[in-house]
């Protein structure tokens, strides 16, 4: 089928363009006496005929997809027999759904025979509406590329619109990064606003029980919903401040021996074994935390007679915390060797010895790197999820005890958008809270950090 190989067929276009548009700059460059009588270099020429050809038929593609599906949706609609029009909206988007499933092969033993009939007239219906876009893209391309063509002269500057496309193509990048952002903050706003119309904002920010569990109807029982998100606050901060305690003592230390004690042959094999630790996969922490960390501590602790609970916010921690580990030390190994060297020289011609040289000189001056290496474990370790459910549980105990088992943000808005779900319920709404609020406690740790660097920076700048 021709829009199996629709986008091969773009990109061999695409480079003939490019060698057409290059070959007459060349010719054009020989008939006025050189290269240099042209504005810009062969090259340009010819990748403004690759973006002439390529960009018009990525934005109908585009524009393409973005309708197919209403377009394909609404047009089977109108030709469903009597027997499956409905009035409810709901009603049709099954049916819809039955329809792309048997188009797709995803059909049960018994299935309707106007379903079938549907199917087979929405696949043919798709099957025009690919091939008129295909032949519509292939005659776009050549048509965009001769008009390009015909625009090529020794006084055109294709430097400049190859440079101001590529320039309007970053700028688009960048601008989807930041709406997408945006959007997604939008997003979770609106349903946070939407939950605190129904659940109080002093209640979810100062209560003390957590218990989302609702009955859905009216004739069920169930229980009414307990959203005070204390517990869930503490047990964050709790099993991040044990995985902080055991990381950034052990990787800031390594980092430093690494960068300056360590000879270079230690560094060189020490350093991407080190390394290794952030390629290993959460679940195999959380595999580690639950079958090996956790029955030690508990066992550790039945010796010394402490009950401990068999889901611990100690196992969590320490486990997340030996996961964390490479990111400091990495990052701040490198911001440590990037101090300049002049900085050492002159503290070693003071008299300064190295270990002085590190604490006073050397430190102070990467410590805006350092605080960014700990920001991010910091964020590393509130988000992780995988790790906590295996060893930590999903019990939302207020307590300071690390023997206890607790929860934490990321693991009870995992564990509200699991299954189906009311998304006009309050229990599905709190996890747009909860993911506010770890928001907002992010955007104040960057305000933090980046007080601290601007510090500093200033102070060894």
């Amino acid at each position: 089928m021709l829009y199996d190989y629709l986008l091969p067929l773009l990109l061999v276009l695409t480079a003939a363009a490019f060698m057409v548009g290059r070959k007459r700059a060349l010719r054009m460059a020989a008939d006025y006496g050189g290269i240099r009588q042209l504005h810009s270099l062969p090259n340009h020429y010819g990748s403004m005929m690759a973006l002439a050809c390529l960009l018009p038929a990525l934005l109908l593609y585009g524009i393409w997809l973005s309708v197919e599906t209403s377009v394909l949706d609404s047009r089977i609609i109108h030709e469903l027999p009597p027997t499956l029009l409905s009035q409810d909206a709901g009603a049709q988007a099954l049916i819809i759904n039955d329809i792309k499933n048997t188009v797709s092969g995803n059909v049960t033993v018994n299935q309707d025979a106007s379903i079938e009939a549907a199917a087979a007239r929405y696949q043919a219906i798709q099957q025009k509406s690919r091939s008129a876009m295909c032949i519509g893209l292939l005659l776009l391309a050549p048509l965009s590329s001769f008009i390009a063509f015909r625009a090529i002269k020794p006084a055109f500057r294709a430097r400049n619109v190859v440079e101001g496309i590529i320039r309007a193509a970053l700028l688009l990048c960048s601008a989807v990064a930041i709406l997408t952002t945006v959007g997604i903050l939008l997003s979770v706003i609106f349903e946070s606003i939407r939950f605190f119309k129904m659940i109080p904002l002093q209640d979810f920010l100062f209560g003390l029980s957590w218990s989302p569990q609702m009955a859905i109807r009216a004739d069920q029982a169930g229980s009414s919903g307990a959203f005070g998100a204390v517990p869930i606050f503490a047990g964050t901060f709790l099993i991040a401040a044990i995985a902080m305690l055991v990381a950034i003592p052990i990787g800031l230390l390594s980092a430093i021996y690494l960068s300056e004690f360590a000879s270079r042959g230690f560094r060189t094999v020490v350093k991407p074994l080190l390394e290794i630790l952030a390629g290993i996969p959460t679940v195999v922490y959380g595999f580690f935390a639950a079958l090996t960390v956790a029955p030690l501590i508990r066992e550790s602790g039945g010796f010394f007679g402490l009950s401990v609970a068999s889901e611990s916010a100690l196992a969590a921690g320490l486990v997340m915390g030996i996961m964390i580990i490479p990111f400091v030390s990495s990052l701040s190994d490198d911001v440590i060797h990037a101090v300049p060297q002049a900085l050492r020289d002159g503290s070693y011609g003071l008299g300064a010895t190295k270990f002085e040289t590190v604490r006073l000189v050397i430190f102070p001056a990467a410590l805006p790197g350092i605080v960014g290496g700990v920001l991010l474990a910091v964020s590393r370790a509130i988000g992780e999820t995988m790790i906590v459910v295996m060893a930590a549980g999903l019990a939302a105990n207020l307590t300071a005890n690390p023997l206890k088992a607790v929860t934490t943000v990321t693991v009870q808005i995992v564990t509200l958008l699991v299954g189906d779900q009311e998304f006009d319920s309050p229990k599905t709404l709190a996890a747009f809270a909860l993911g506010l609020i770890l928001f907002i406690f992010t955007l104040i740790l960057n305000v933090i950090a980046l007080r601290v660097v601007r510090k500093y920076r200033e102070q060894y700048e």
